[in-house]
């Protein structure tokens, strides 16, 4: 199965839909299909299981592009359906803006969260 296509949703629509509420399907913006590496970092998020967390450099690294932490986390705002709560920065930090709703949704994994970072055990 295929992974589903880049999208572009428009970022009232993404804070919507990661605060967890309902929001119709992106209907314009797709840039056309995804490459080898967008599929590999899909299919690594998308692998993930509850109570697991990795970096955006960790994810970089095992879909084939050290280094490309920024490209990683380009992709984790275009794909819809991505448990991107499971994803944090190299230091731990929660995302930006979202930091409430992450945490929230890593506590009810059993992860611990301080002062918006996970506590790496």
């Amino acid at each position: 199965m295929s992974p589903p296509p880049l999208r572009t949703p428009s970022a009232a629509v993404r804070l919507r839909a990661l605060a967890g509420e309902a929001v119709p399907p992106v209907s314009s913006g797709a840039v056309g299909p995804p490459t080898e590496f967008q599929q590999r970092v899909v299919a690594l998020v998308e692998g993930l299981e509850p109570g697991e967390v990795v970096t955006y450099g960790e994810l970089a690294l095992e879909a084939g592009r050290p280094g490309a932490a920024r490209a990683v986390g380009n992709i984790m705002a275009t794909v819809d359906g991505l448990p991107w709560w499971r994803v944090v920065r190299a230091d731990g930090r929660l995302v930006p803006g979202h930091e409430p709703e992450q945490a929230r949704r890593l506590r009810a994994e059993g992860i611990t969260v301080r002062n918006g970072r996970i506590a790496r055990p």
